[in-house]
């Protein structure tokens, strides 16, 4: 199908395309990298009448270290991310998880900022954002706020972003350099959304108890979910095949997989026990092979 009407605007800078936001309000959508919005326009189910394209604002599209963080712009495109030596050294994970993406050609055009945005269920940057505590730097006609990841996803394709924001910039403070973060994802097909996937980041201390550690799912709801109890359950101890299954247990003890194509609510359940449980158990590997390095 062809999408229905709409005018096609170009902003020159942030300042415009949030008056541009304001001035139209509902009837507008952003326009990245295309991967998200254009499909859904094709299918009839987003009709803007206004599209702002955003994706040439110089501004939004970078990748730097900064007092202690990795910043990134929300228009640079996951193939940016997947072959930035930064990320690859500070921050493995978030290249597990861009790499993971769709296929070369979305990776070519898709964007961070525009996959967090879409906040799919399933997508790879949420529990990413999730298990990193990631800062989501937002600027509308109000001015400028910060929002957690954790606040950040509120329903199926929803965010905490108003009418007139803009997310600009993904912030994530450097894990510890005796930290290891993984991103493991199960998948009906290569490139597709996951069934259900885990990101995890773990550090030891000297007797190997867990120092710190940071988890994020998805797969088991309307929104990617923080693992915060399974971070309680692992911080502090030394952790082992039983604590391991222990916490594949309670992933799973209010989770409400949605059901599709792509499997049944139990079935869903099943599949993030058994990501998360793969995840920490590697995890756990490269951690004990970091601190013994």
């Amino acid at each position: 199908m062809y999408p229905a009407n709409f005018e096609y605007l170009k902003p020159n800078s942030i300042s415009d395309a949030i008056s541009l936001l304001h001035q139209y309000g509902d009837d507008a959508k952003l326009l990245a990298g295309e991967q998200s919005l254009v499909p859904m326009m094709k299918l009839r189910v987003a009709r803007p009448k206004y599209l702002i394209d955003i994706h040439r604002i110089a501004d939004l599209s970078y990748i730097r270290e900064d007092g202690g963080e990795i910043r990134i712009g929300a228009t640079t495109r996951h193939v940016e991310i997947e072959e930035s030596p930064l990320i690859a050294v500070k921050i493995p994970m978030l290249r597990e998880a861009a790499s993971e993406i769709g296929d070369l050609q979305v990776r070519n055009r898709g964007t961070i900022g525009g996959g967090l945005v879409e906040a799919d269920p399933c997508g790879d940057y949420g529990p990413v954002a999730l298990a990193l505590n990631a800062q989501m730097k937002c600027i509308g006609a109000r001015g400028e706020r910060v929002i957690p990841a954790v606040e950040f996803f509120t329903f199926a394709y929803t965010t905490a972003l108003e009418p007139d924001e803009i997310l600009t910039e993904i912030v994530f403070r450097l894990p510890a350099k005796d930290s290891v973060g993984l991103y493991v994802k199960l998948e009906k097909v290569a490139g597709d959304f996951a069934i259900a996937s885990a990101a995890v980041q773990l550090s030891l201390n000297a007797s190997g108890a867990c120092r710190e550690i940071g988890v994020g799912a998805a797969g088991g709801g309307t929104v990617p979910q923080k693992g915060a109890t399974v971070e309680a359950l692992l911080r502090g101890k030394k952790i082992d095949a039983g604590l391991i299954e222990q916490a594949g247990r309670l992933i799973v003890e209010n989770a409400e997989p949605i059901e599709d194509m792509r499997g049944s609510g139990s079935y869903k359940k099943k599949a993030l026990s058994a990501i998360l449980r793969r995840a920490l158990t590697e995890a756990l590997r490269r951690a004990e092979s970091a601190r013994t390095a």
